[in-house]
């Protein structure tokens, strides 16, 4: 795939077979594509996870890791020891050549997150064309009192009223620590918001 991608096909409502044979096939040249384009979200969220987090050598876990690219921005913020989980084996492959995880594994769109992280970060997941709405409340749920979740929502998953809703819905039990906006492929005029949510 090229970075037409980014344009036409990204953002919009797909099953999660659809999302996972979409980023198996652009698994080549993701990396290439989203930095070719500024993509800014990831060192942004890891930045503000790590502000909040009081042991950066404690376990996190890189829910959505994709190729790796998240997990690169945590370690660079200071996560010393990274797990990470993601639907498409394509992109697990290459996050495994890049020697900073722990432990990979592969899941299956629908499954409950893992239990006992005490930080789980979620960057560019949670979001129209990719992860639905309802994770975040598993994300959320997966969680011990004290933990955070560190999430993003482009422009397009803004405009989103069920994502919104359930931004909203999380904070039930949760406490919104950090919120900002700021861009997220700038090639792309496109911006984001961060999260950082503490589990009550």
């Amino acid at each position: 795939m090229t970075d037409n991608t980014l344009d036409t096909r990204l953002w919009t409502q797909r099953s999660p077979e659809e999302t996972r044979d979409l980023y198996t096939n652009w698994a080549a040249t993701y990396d290439t594509d989203v930095t070719g384009a500024g993509y800014a979200t990831p060192a942004r969220l890891a930045e503000a996870l790590a502000g909040h987090c009081p042991d950066l050598a404690a376990p996190i876990l890189d829910f959505g890791c994709g190729t790796g690219l998240s997990g690169r921005a945590l370690n660079a913020a200071g996560f010393a020891t990274l797990d990470g989980t993601d639907i498409t084996p394509g992109m697990l492959e290459k996050a495994a050549g890049l020697g900073i995880y722990r432990k990979l594994w592969a899941s299956q769109p629908g499954d409950a997150a893992p239990t006992g992280y005490a930080t789980i970060a979620a960057i560019g997941v949670v979001s129209l064309g990719a992860a639905p709405a309802g994770t975040l409340a598993t994300l959320v749920g997966a969680l011990s009192p004290g933990g955070l979740l560190g999430f993003s929502y482009n422009d397009a998953t803004l405009a989103d009223a069920g994502y919104m809703a359930a931004l909203e819905a999380a904070q039930a039990d949760a406490d919104l620590i950090h919120d900002a906006y700021g861009p997220h492929l700038p090639a792309k005029d496109m911006g984001s918001r961060v999260y950082v949510l503490r589990k009550r």
